[in-house]
C-alpha cells in the first residue's frame, strides 16, 4: 500500500511504532522494521551510548529504513543528532516540543524529520520550520496526550498542512488505517499495540496485568502534564499525592535511581519551566523514568506507572510484529474491497 509516508521513509506499509520508553528498543524498532513498518528506538531513556548501541544493533538486524525518538531538551540533544546523522539513521521523531535549530540540522543532514503533536497550531508551528511530516496523536493514544478525540483532531491537521500526516490514538487493526486514510492521513502509528507483541522487551506480567486490563485514566501526577495510563492502585496512590508524600517517594526513588537530591531537585526544576507544577508535582516528575522503568523493564506492577492508549480495552494477544502487520495490511485490503464493491 503505497502512501506519502512510505515514499518518504522507505517503509513498505504505512505503519509507525511509536518510541515508547524502556520498551522501543533495538529489538521492538527492528521487528517491525523487518515486517515493513517503521520502528523507532525511544533514545529519551537511554544514554547516548546506549542509543548509539541501539542504532547499531538495529542496523545489525535489518537494512530497512528505522527511527529515533529524541528529546529535544536533553542536555546533550545536539550530540546526540550527530550521531543519527553519522550513523545514516533514516528518520528522526520527536515526543515533545522539538527545536527549531535540531530540525534545521537533521534536514541539512538529509535526515527525516517527524515530530508528533497533540493541537492544530503545533502542527501549523512545526510545519513553517520545514519538518517531513507529524504524527498526530489524539486523546485516546497512551502517555502524554491531550482532550481531542483523533476523529476531530486528526482531519484539522490534515486541512492545516501540506506535508504527511500520520494518525496515532486508538488504532490496532486495518479497519483503523483505512478510517485514518479517508480522513486523509498517510498512515497510522500505534503504541499499546505493539508494546503487546512477542517482540516487545516488556515483562511477561506486565503484557499480562495489560491484556487483562480494561481502564486507562489521564493523570497530572505523573509528571504534572496529561498523561495516560493503566488505572491501577498506583496510579490511585499517585492521585492522593502531596508535598509530604511526594518528598517520601522522592527518597525511596532517589534510592531506585541512584540521584543524589541535588540530581534529583536540579531534573525536577528543569521540568517545572515553562509549566504550572506543583512542588509535589516537580518531585514526581523528576522521578518519572524511574517509574517508567519499574513496570517497564523490572515487572514492578505494583510500584510502576504504565502508559497505555484506551485501545488496551480491545486487545487480547500478543503476535510478533510480523504477525501484526501482515494481519493489519490484510483487514485494511478486505475492509477497502468491501466500502469499494460495485
Amino acid at each position: 500500500m503505497r502512501t506519502a509516508l512510505t515514499d518518504l521513509v522507505g517503509c513498505r506499509h504505512p505503519i509507525v511504532q511509536t518510541g515508547m520508553g524502556y520498551v522501543a528498543g533495538a529489538r521492538l524498532a527492528a521487528a517491525t522494521s523487518r515486517a515493513g513498518g517503521l520502528g523507532v528506538i525511544a533514545a529519551a531513556t537511554m544514554s547516548l551510548e546506549q542509543m548509539t548501541t541501539a542504532i547499531r544493533e538495529v542496523k545489525h538486524r535489518t537494512d530497512q529504513p528505522f527511527g529515533v525518538n529524541l528529546r529535544s531538551d536533553a542536555a546533550d540533544a545536539a550530540e546526540r543528532v550527530e550521531v543519527l546523522i553519522r550513523e545514516g539513521v533514516r528518520v528522526a521523531s520527536f515526543a515533545l516540543a522539538p527545536r527549531r535549530e535540531l530540525i534545521a540540522r537533521l534536514k541539512e543532514a538529509g535526515v527525516v524529520t517527524i515530530p508528533s503533536v497533540g493541537a492544530r497550531r503545533h502542527a501549523e508551528k512545526v510545519a513553517a520550520w520545514g519538518v517531513d511530516a507529524v504524527i498526530v496523536q489524539g486523546g485516546e493514544g497512551g502517555g502524554h496526550t491531550g482532550p481531542i478525540p483523533t476523529t476531530l483532531l486528526l482531519p484539522q491537521v490534515v486541512d492545516s498542512v501540506d506535508i504527511p500526516v500520520i494518525a496515532a490514538g486508538g488504532f490496532f487493526d486495518g479497519r483503523g488505517l483505512v478510517a485514518a486514510m479517508a480522513y486523509g492521513a498517510a498512515g497510522i502509528a500505534m503504541g499499546t499495540r505493539f508494546l503487546l507483541t512477542q517482540d516487545s522487551p516488556v515483562p511477561d506480567a506486565v503484557k499480562r496485568l495489560y491484556l487483562d486490563s480494561t481502564d486507562t485514566l489521564v493523570t497530572r501526577k505523573v509528571d504534572g502534564v496529561p498523561h495516560r495510563v493503566l488505572a491501577t492502585p498506583f496510579v490511585a496512590s499517585l492521585e492522593r499525592t502531596r508535598l509530604l508524600r511526594a518528598v517520601v517517594n522522592g527518597a525511596r526513588f532517589k534510592r531506585l535511581s541512584g540521584l543524589t537530591w541535588a540530581q534529583l531537585i536540579g531534573e525536577g526544576r528543569r521540568m517545572r519551566q515553562g509549566r504550572d507544577l506543583t512542588w509535589a508535582q516537580v518531585l514526581q516528575a523528576a522521578n518519572t523514568p524511574v517509574l517508567l522503568r519499574a513496570a517497564m523493564v523490572e515487572g514492578r506492577t505494583d510500584l510502576g506507572v504504565m502508559a497505555s492508549g484506551q485501545v488496551v480495552g480491545v486487545l487480547d494477544d500478543l503476535p510478533s510484529c510480523e504477525e501484526l502487520i501482515t494481519r493489519i495490511m490484510a483487514e485494511a485490503e478486505a475492509t477497502l474491497g468491501r466500502i469499494t464493491r460495485p
